[in-house]
């Protein structure tokens, strides 16, 4: 039996094997090379200039986490109670988005922000002068808030549906009000959607580069931007793939912080129910 366990994950084992190690082994091999292929610590060494870069990207991803969060719960709260029949179609509608493309849906949020937008021109239609909605720190977040907000709601959705009503019927029996049920019964349970729903969010978030190019500026620019450039304008791969190796560890290290710190909690939330 354990053979043929072995056996049927074989596959798993070769694509992990030819999609993911080996090119984390090419990335690691450049970032500690030169052009020449003579091993160096330069590259990694030069990363310091970049690490406000690298704070401002985390920031921001982590403030778009959290207002997806601040969205997405409350959605999902009222998908999960709705009849089985609503609960589809809603959730059709959450995926919809998802099923373009992500550039459409950047530019679709350029043409509501821009200068000349849907925005600004109803605003410059009554006289008003047009607001700044674009090339600022707002912009790139709203538009990551826009892009992977149903990565937040989705694993919500799923744990929230899955919660057992009968303890919810419990604290409302011995007496909690309904902000004590949510607090003390929901949200504990609710954990682990809220860590799986902020990850989701975070890990694409903290490494992209297309929305801070339509809707940032040079005050704005992300790690994902400068590696993109390592590629494509400074041609120096060796730089880009430092850069890379970094931002991988800076992004396990912070999924570690926040799985940890949430485990705790769920503990904690789990022992006063």
């Amino acid at each position: 039996m354990k053979n043929k366990s072995r056996f049927l994950a074989a596959p798993y084992a070769v694509w992990m094997l030819i999609f993911t190690i080996v090119p984390l082994g090419i990335v690691a091999f450049y970032a500690f090379t030169d052009a020449g292929g003579s091993f160096t610590l330069e590259n990694i060494t030069s990363i310091g200039s970049y690490f406000p870069i690298f704070l401002r990207s985390i920031w921001y991803s982590i403030a778009a986490a959290l207002i997806c969060l601040l969205i997405g719960y409350p959605v999902a709260y009222y998908i999960a109670q709705c009849k089985p029949t609503t609960q589809r179609f809603l959730y059709m509608l959450i995926m919809l988005p998802m099923c373009m493309s992500f550039l459409l849906r950047t530019l679709a949020w350029v043409a509501l922000l821009d200068d000349t937008g849907i925005i600004n021109s109803l605003v410059t239609h009554f006289g008003l002068k047009p607001l700044p909605l674009t090339r600022n720190p707002f912009a790139v977040i709203s538009g990551m808030v826009y892009n992977y907000l149903p990565y937040m709601i989705m694993p919500l959705y799923t744990v929230l549906m899955k919660l057992d009503r009968r303890l919810i019927e419990a604290s409302q029996d011995l007496g909690c009000r309904p902000s004590q049920t949510f607090f003390r019964v929901i949200l504990p349970l609710s954990v682990p959607g809220i860590v799986s729903g902020v990850t989701m969010v975070f890990v694409p978030a903290v490494s992209t580069f297309y929305i801070s190019q339509k809707l940032g500026s040079t005050s704005t620019i992300m790690i994902g931007d400068i590696i993109e450039s390592q590629y494509k304008t400074a041609y120096n791969p060796n730089l880009g793939a430092a850069l890379s190796l970094v931002l991988m560890a800076l992004i396990f290290i912070c999924v570690g912080i926040m799985n940890r710190f949430t485990s705790s909690d769920e503990e904690e939330g789990m022992m006063t129910l």
